[in-house]
């Protein structure tokens, strides 16, 4: 009888205007968006950054967040690794092609279809969209995504491909989507000029990025390729690259010693996000992204 006199008197108070029982103020809110960013650097191994005093912010880094020392390119030269990081497979490719295009899913084809937001920075790109092979500091091996015609070709998508310049104001207006990558241009990423440069590129733009990554957000700076043929995990070898992950939900100083590569990193950004694997991703140990963001 006690139920049905509160559903009456329910309905009375909606009979009346009054709308809905307001929530309790302690009921939960909707969290703030939490974002991952991936800043790929180029062709330095693993030991010219660990502990190299000419990369102390990126060496800072790895002390307050999490640190694998035993993650792995997967080949040489850059583009291969590029297209393991997005698309889950080097494709066959061995060389720096710009004229090859690989049909098929990748991460980013997943993250549109998932209705999550994301977007790629190219430093030195001229435009959104941009299909030549290189312009300036900009090289389109650096640029995975306009090797997947299911992003080139589609122009919604493809214009999330965007020159780095684009950046600037989206932390402004406080912008970033759920998922962003960077290729910085050729200086900046270490690639033809030494790794104080790349360093300091790093340190003026991450702190900015941190401060927006959110309470379960994640900053992740890679490497495309070392100097060796040094692997892991089955795979050819890349060389032994650094890789380091920070966030409010890292914890401090961890150091990663079970094998990882290009392939862990995107099976981690899947499981992050909800997506199935991709290719060889499927078969990779995933960094632990999903429960340092959670």
């Amino acid at each position: 009888m006690a139920i049905r006199a509160w559903l009456l008197a329910t309905f009375a108070l909606l009979a009346l205007g009054a709308g809905p029982i307001a929530a309790s103020a302690d009921a939960p809110r909707t969290r703030a968006p939490s974002r991952v960013f991936l800043i790929v650097l180029e062709n330095h191994e693993y030991d010219a950054v660990a502990g190299n005093p000419e990369a102390p912010y990126i060496n800072g880094l790895a002390t307050r967040g999490a640190l694998s020392t035993n993650y792995h390119a997967v080949a040489h030269p850059s583009l291969p690794n590029y297209l393991a990081l997005l698309g889950g497979s080097t494709f066959g490719i061995a060389e720096n092609c710009t004229e090859c295009a690989f049909p098929g899913s990748n991460l980013a084809l997943q993250l549109s279809r998932g209705g999550i937001p994301w977007r790629a920075y190219m430093e030195g790109m001229p435009h959104p969209c941009f299909r030549g092979a290189e312009a300036g500091d900009y090289v389109k091996r650096h640029n995975p995504f306009m090797y997947f015609p299911s992003i080139a070709t589609v122009p919604q998508r493809c214009r999330q491909v965007v020159p780095a310049s684009r950046l600037a104001a989206d932390l402004r207006d406080r912008s970033l989507p759920a998922f962003a990558w960077l290729s910085p241009g050729l200086c900046n990423d270490a690639h033809n000029c030494d790794i104080a440069t790349a360093d300091r590129f790093v340190a003026r733009l991450a702190p900015r990025i941190e401060r927006q990554l959110g309470a379960h957000g994640l900053l992740i700076v890679t490497f495309d390729e070392g100097t060796t043929s040094a692997g892991c995990c089955g795979v050819a070898g890349g060389g032994q690259v650094m890789t380091v992950v920070v966030g409010p939900g890292v914890p401090r100083g961890v150091q990663l010693a079970r094998p990882f590569d290009h392939y862990s990193l995107l099976a981690g950004l899947e499981q992050r996000f909800g997506l199935p694997r991709l290719r060889a991703a499927r078969r990779a140990r995933a960094l632990p992204l999903r429960r340092w963001g959670s």
